[in-house]
């Protein structure tokens, strides 16, 4: 049972470190004007709900997988540790280290 739990626990972890590989790429150089001092171009009205919503569906990810993670360790009170400590660290890659090298 222990050598099952490790198993799926392993292959869990693996997904989630592979997940940033299968984002989709933005290119900033199309035919579109972007505002060097502005992080999104509020002209462009098409966007998708992804583009709309991008900073919370990150950190509602991150909460969502802490969360899953500490119930299967720590049953209730490990979930809610997880799902701060998953937030929090979905908040830090948003606002802190997902643009600090930009290519434009």
């Amino acid at each position: 049972m222990k050598k099952l739990f490790a198993i799926i626990l392993t292959l869990v972890l693996l997904s989630v470190a592979a997940m940033p590989s299968f984002a989709q790429g933005r290119d900033y150089r199309r035919n579109r004007v972007y505002n060097s001092r502005s992080y999104y171009d509020y002209r462009y009205n098409n966007r998708s709900f992804w583009d709309k919503h991008r900073d919370k569906l990150t950190v509602a990810g991150g909460a969502a997988g802490g969360a899953l993670l500490g119930a299967i360790l720590g049953g209730k009170k490990g979930a809610a540790i997880g799902a701060l400590a998953g937030g929090g660290g979905g908040a830090l890659y948003t606002y802190k280290v997902r643009n600090r090298y930009r290519r434009y």
